[in-house]
């Protein structure tokens, strides 16, 4: 067996091959637009202001996304870790160059994908698997602008306190209850804030009996004060 080859049931988890058979996702792994590319730990994936080559799915390893400030300060923006994530996609589909940077935190494996691949640019018809990138990509595009809808909403907010809130309330289940999916660092990031400031105000919030918060299990104990600053 092949990398390749190997690589079908990790990219059947990929949004990107989302309804593929694996004959589908074979073709779309034999394509000379698809090819692996392994980092070391360290490595920098694409820097700040490059032009886009291709789109990334993790097979392996971690990398983070980042962004340097003018006066030198990095930003962490999110953390890419479960194989089958992709990224960088928006930039490579709309040829615009990157306002950020990826790192690798670990040692890092990538399927990178040209976006001649599914587009007609070099003539000829599309495979079935391109046909069927064409379609994810467009449903994925779409949940990223819902999620920036939400996203625009919650930093809407005043206080920090009430940009807590609003996340919390588009993901509290029936029971009160949100499990983050995600880590303290890049709740932080998603609220614009710092992971000390989001630390502090969940701290308060549990002090005042409002929410308890267990890892990344939170629980909300008094419904009525939390609502009060939706």
């Amino acid at each position: 067996m092949d990398d390749k080859e190997k690589l079908v049931p990790v990219l059947r988890k990929s949004t990107l091959a989302a309804g593929m058979t694996d004959e589908e996702v074979r073709e779309l792994l034999s394509s000379a637009q698809v090819r692996l590319h392994d980092y070391p730990k360290g490595d920098i994936v694409f820097h700040e202001g490059d032009m886009p080559r291709s789109l990334y799915i993790l097979l392996a390893g971690e990398v983070r996304i980042l962004k340097d400030t003018f006066s030198g300060r990095q930003i962490f923006l999110s953390e890419i870790d479960e194989p089958g994530d992709m990224f960088g996609e928006v930039y490579e589909v709309l040829h615009q160059p990157y306002d950020m940077y990826v790192e690798t935190a670990s040692k890092v494996r990538l399927l990178e994908i040209s976006s001649t691949l599914f587009t007609l640019e070099a003539g000829g018809q599309l495979t079935r698997s391109a046909l069927k990138v064409q379609q994810n990509l467009m449903r994925i595009f779409a949940r990223k602008a819902y999620f920036m809808h939400n996203k625009i909403k919650v930093l809407a907010s005043g206080s920090l306190r009430e940009k807590i809130v609003r996340f919390l309330f588009q993901q509290l289940g029936s029971d009160g209850k949100v499990e983050l999916g995600i880590s303290r660092e890049f709740l932080a990031a998603y609220l614009a804030v710092t992971r000390p400031s989001l630390s502090r105000e969940l701290g308060a919030m549990q002090r005042e009996g409002i929410l308890s918060v267990e890892g990344k299990m939170i629980r909300v104990l008094d419904m009525d004060r939390f609502e009060e600053y939706l």
